[in-house]
């Protein structure tokens, strides 16, 4: 694996800032001095900090998408593409916890940004990349019948609710110990009966 690109550095300087002292605490010039980049670096890869704070959240959620789409590249039957998208949440969340608890938090403020489109556009492909692979399983019956809008909701929303108190430190137990609980009760929620 190369060295990380400047836009790269950046990037996690950020996240490292935003984990310190918050989102609205952080400036230009503590994520500058942390980075290590120029001002003029740091302008000409993002123009501002809500650029950054885009660039941050739309990078941690590919992530996530590069995971489930490899994934997908192993998977052979619908239980095992269900397992494998609460597999790769859990395993991206317990990977990146700082990075995880930005974007549970950034969501909305990205959407309301002049980057909400391109916010908008990663999520239209990345659930259309999933239909599309699921299609084959919906076709041949191997799913319950649902509308389509909430199936990704009822697959990942216990493990992202589960995330949410995990990340925050008021759970017990931990994500990761909950693998197959979750990969599980996800796959019972959607098979066909």
């Amino acid at each position: 694996m190369g060295r990380p690109s400047r836009k790269d550095e950046i990037l996690q300087a950020a996240l490292a800032c935003f984990t310190d002292h918050g989102v609205d605490a952080t400036t230009i010039e503590m994520i500058r001095e942390r980075s290590g980049a120029s001002i003029g670096s740091l302008y000409h890869h993002f123009g501002n900090k809500e650029r950054i704070i885009a660039a941050l959240y739309l990078e941690g959620i590919s992530g996530y998408a590069r995971l489930v789409e490899a994934g997908f590249a192993q998977a052979d039957s619908a239980e095992a593409c269900i397992r494998l998208l609460v597999a790769c949440y859990i395993d991206w969340v317990t990977a990146h916890p700082e990075w995880a608890r930005f974007i549970l938090h950034s969501r909305g403020r990205v959407e309301a940004s002049e980057m909400g489109e391109q916010l908008r556009e990663a999520n239209r492909l990345h659930h259309g990349r999933i239909d599309e692979f699921l299609r084959p399983y919906r076709d041949a019956g191997e799913f319950r019948d649902m509308p389509r809008d909430c199936f990704v909701s009822i697959v990942i929303g216990p493990v992202q609710d589960f995330s949410r108190h995990w990340l925050a430190g008021r759970t017990r137990t931990s994500l990761a110990a909950c693998r197959e609980i979750f990969m599980d009760a996800a796959w019972e929620a959607v098979r066909a009966r």
